[in-house]
């Protein structure tokens, strides 16, 4: 039988818990897996006083909700309450939150079997390192060496992963040795409810670049029919005036109708026609 203390710190833990979900309107769920507790700091610290994240075990989130009456569609969410999860609850657009969490990646150090987020270079120069076993396990994964001033020098900028490799455990042991964090990590939540809406991971991701530029397009689009057929909005106003005073300006330089805008250009008109007309007269005589 667990003893009382642990009943009223796990009571405790749903009493918070509910506290929380009553706060916010948005809940999300991502995974710990493969997340390291370094990054999870550094995800806490970037998300300080926007967000609250914490890690509770499935079946007390569970009992938290259950006490969340008030809150619409909530049961939904609990049977997607499985594996080892981290809570994150907020009040911002879920959207926003999941663009936030994409924007806060972390590198860290590569594991066998971890995919490198870009492509590795380790560059020429001092490793720090003193000879010995060093220079096989560069050698190894394709370094050329050299031994200057009492240390091993990488001899050339040497390319040792691709973008999307996958990295093996000698690769790993090496870079880490070096400094170099060729893994990016990232908080993705696979599941968010929002207000009694569920939105699934997939329908999370948002191509920003890609709407930005069709939202552009659409907007060239709109602004040129509009211009097209003249009809009047706050952006093109000043395009149309520009526009019917071209128009104007040119009708009545070919109507001959005499204005303060068109007398020049009907007196330099008037001034060419009447020396075409001199010329020609000259000519027939």
């Amino acid at each position: 039988m667990p003893s009382q203390q642990i009943l009223q710190e796990k009571n405790s833990k749903v009493e918070e818990m509910a506290k929380l979900v009553n706060q916010h309107k948005v809940i999300g769920i991502a995974s710990l897996q493969k997340v390291r507790a370094a990054q999870l700091q550094a995800f806490k610290k970037n998300l300080t006083g926007k967000v609250y994240m914490r890690v509770v075990k499935n079946t007390l989130m569970k009992k938290a909700l259950e006490n969340c009456k008030e809150k619409p569609s909530l049961e939904k969410l609990e049977e997607h309450l499985e594996g080892s999860n981290i809570f994150l609850l907020t009040n911002l657009n879920p959207f926003e939150l999941a663009l936030i969490l994409e924007k806060g990646k972390v590198k860290t150090t590569a594991k066998a079997g971890d995919i490198a987020a870009f492509d590795v270079i380790v560059p020429a120069g001092n490793t720090g390192q003193p000879p010995g076993p060093i220079i096989s396990q560069l050698n190894a994964v394709g370094l050329p060496t050299r031994i200057e001033s009492g240390s091993v020098w990488v001899s050339k900028d040497t390319l040792v992963a691709k973008k999307g490799g996958v990295i093996d455990e000698r690769l790993a042991s090496v870079l880490s040795k070096l400094g170099i964090k060729p893994v990016e990590s990232v908080l993705s939540m696979r599941l968010v409810y929002d207000d009694g809406l569920l939105i699934s991971q997939d329908q999370l991701r948002v191509d920003v670049d890609g709407t930005r530029k069709s939202v552009e397009e659409a907007h060239a689009e709109a602004f040129a029919l509009s211009l097209s057929i003249a009809y009047p909005t706050p952006e093109n106003m000043s395009t149309l005036i520009q526009i019917a005073f071209q128009e104007a300006f040119a009708l009545s330089l070919n109507a001959s109708i005499p204005t303060k805008d068109t007398i020049e250009g009907l007196l330099r008109k008037a001034h060419a026609e009447a020396s075409c007309l001199s010329r020609f007269s000259e000519a027939a005589k």
